[in-house]
């Protein structure tokens, strides 16, 4: 899994230090990653094999011509950019991909389970308050949903973060 985050530079050749942690067989990037723009945001979305998978199953889901799988082959496979390590352990971000994501000088990546997220630093700090309050509502909207799940399902316990026993 792709966990923690960390800031990094780019230097002038736009390359980019990959983390150790990241570089390996268990998550299918130990020789090389893909990256392209995020669906969801203004940033750049990498991982390796696993992550590949995934992306082709949910395409793979789709009917052929539909409107929601052409845009997926797009954004995924069209905007995607197959990046080998140098022997530094360094990615090579394209200008393309780093003008679409709005990259500066100073980044962070962030690692998001099978996948990662490559992030302009001033915009990921801006942004860090507002996620963390949506993940305290999903938090509490799950909490909520799983109290209700129990009660109708008698001998079902379930525990919440406030039970001091960790997850929802």
């Amino acid at each position: 899994m792709f966990l923690s985050t960390f800031e990094k530079q780019l230097d002038g050749k736009r390359r980019l230090l990959i983390p150790q942690e990241f570089r390996t067989a268990e998550n299918g990037a130990e020789t090389g990653i893909f990256c392209f723009l995020s669906i969801q945001f203004d940033c750049l979305e990498a991982g390796g094999d696993h992550l590949m998978a995934e992306y082709e199953a949910m395409i793979e889901d789709l009917p052929f011509g539909d409107d929601y799988r052409t845009a997926l082959e797009e954004t995924v496979y069209a905007g995607q950019k197959p990046l080998a390590y140098d022997s530094g352990g360094r990615i090579t971000l394209t200008e393309s991909l780093c003008r679409q994501a709005g990259l500066g000088d100073d980044v962070v990546i962030a690692g998001l389970g099978r996948r990662f997220q490559i992030w302009d630093r001033a915009r990921w700090e801006a942004r860090r308050e507002e996620r963390r309050l949506l993940a305290r509502q999903a938090v509490k909207e799950r909490g909520e949903a799983g109290r209700l799940l129990a009660r109708s399902r008698p001998g079902l316990r379930v525990v919440s973060p406030s039970d001091g026993e960790g997850g929802a």
